[in-house]
């Protein structure tokens, strides 16, 4: 039984299997099924604390209250993000760590990548012309992987540009996967941080040069608190957080094409040209479609919230998707429906496809307007730039798969410009 009576608690002896078969649904499903914001389980044999909803992120990102050292598994860590890196760190040194990221992700920037990514758009549209058929994702992905390296001046060869796209997005899509998937995924991990290793070790050398405010440069050059520079491989994981993020906005740009398929009314809006259109659009692409599943904080003081006691070094897990698509939060949350952010009141903790709080802050993710910005241009690209077919395939996506996306990649053909 758990020690926190009043709190429901799955009686399962540990739940790891069923999290990998039900996917972003476990935690709505025992949320519906318990009627309970919260509950406790097992999870790859530890007692876990499962919570969804706005009252639930804004107690999760309460630094006090949580902490994410440990938090992480290592087969996470050995993926997504790259181990010891900015995801784990707490307190004074993680705020630091933080300001780098946000000094490099500034409006300015945000601003210069998304006319890097409309360049290449554009640049596109010939061969398109040209081609039987064009998967979207797989020409997003392998933009997105250019667009990030020359903005961040990190060389990359056009013969490379599909490697190391794929690499990059098979870290990614190992989060939640098991067997070959995954080890996919630790092999691309090693072989990207190989090669970023290098870069910087050039660029320290002299061998490279880096131009001073750069994210190369800043990365191989930046200070810790004891004013040391990082070693060459946590320069080259950090590195790889910033480039990894951008190249998965593939899949939001993809969910984006979808969601205009399959709600053709908004394009002809968005056709218009309102930016508020375009920016509520956004807005519902990210919150309507799965993105990244949940997230995970260890307890760092004991406290009792809602009946329920946390213990100190307890895994709390938060539900991102599930909040996203919380009836108290939103009206028919299964409805893709852009108008509902006419009246949204930009709350930090109800919104959460890249965390909840404030970035500069806490752990919200810093590439938050880098995604806004890469989205708004893609989506003028497939509105306003070119015409195209959606030939039959199969567009479904299955919430078992972490992360996940149209099974067909969105194929579009006979593509003209406008």
């Amino acid at each position: 039984m758990s020690a926190n009576e009043d709190v429901p608690y799955d009686k399962t002896i540990d739940n790891t299997v069923t999290l990998l078969k039900e996917g972003y649904l476990f935690i709505p499903n025992r949320i519906r099924q318990y009627q309970s914001n919260l509950f406790e389980t097992r999870l790859l044999g530890e007692k876990v604390i499962c919570m969804s909803g706005k009252e639930a992120a804004e107690l999760f990102y309460d630094s006090k209250r949580f902490q994410r050292h440990g938090a992480l598994p290592k087969r996470i860590q050995k993926t997504l993000f790259g181990e010891n890196a900015i995801q784990t760190m707490d307190g004074e040194a993680h705020h630091h760590r933080k300001q780098l990221f946000l000094s490099l992700m500034t409006e300015v920037n945000q601003k210069q990548l998304a006319e890097l990514v409309t360049t290449e758009w554009t640049n596109s549209i010939r061969k398109w012309e040209n081609d039987k058929e064009v998967i979207l994702f797989d020409e997003a992905k392998d933009i997105l992987c250019r667009v990030a390296c020359q903005w961040a001046g990190v060389p990359l060869k056009d013969s490379e540009v599909k490697e190391r796209a794929n690499d990059f997005i098979a870290m990614v899509y190992a989060f939640g996967a098991v067997g070959p998937q995954h080890w996919k995924g630790r092999n691309a991990r090693r072989q990207i941080e190989d090669w970023m290793k290098g870069i910087i070790e050039d660029v320290r050398d002299g061998k490279l040069s880096a131009k001073e405010g750069s994210v190369l440069y800043e990365m191989a050059f930046y200070d810790q608190e004891d004013h040391r520079h990082l070693d060459s491989h946590m320069a080259a994981v950090e590195l790889i957080n910033v480039i990894r993020p951008i190249v998965a906005i593939a899949t939001f740009i993809t969910f984006s094409a979808l969601a205009l398929h399959e709600h053709p009314s908004y394009k002809e809006k968005l056709q218009q040209g309102n930016s508020d259109d375009c920016h509520f659009f956004i807005q519902e692409v990210r919150r309507y479609y799965p993105f990244g599943p949940f997230l995970g904080a260890k307890v760092k003081n004991e406290f009792v919230w809602n009946q329920c006691e946390f213990k100190k070094g307890m895994l709390v897990i938060l539900d991102v998707y599930g909040t996203n698509h919380d009836r108290q939060l939103w009206e028919n949350p299964n409805e893709f429906n852009p108008k509902r952010f006419k009246t949204w009141n930009n709350s930090l903790f109800d919104l959460i496809p890249q965390g909840g709080g404030e970035a500069a802050t806490g752990h919200r993710c810093p590439g938050e307007g880098i995604t806004i910005e890469v989205m708004k241009a893609s989506l003028d690209f497939l509105v306003n730039k070119i015409e195209f077919d959606v030939p039959n395939q199969d567009l479904s996506y299955d919430l078992s798969e972490m992360p996940t996306l149209p099974k067909s990649g969105f194929m579009m053909n006979n593509i003209k410009r406008k």
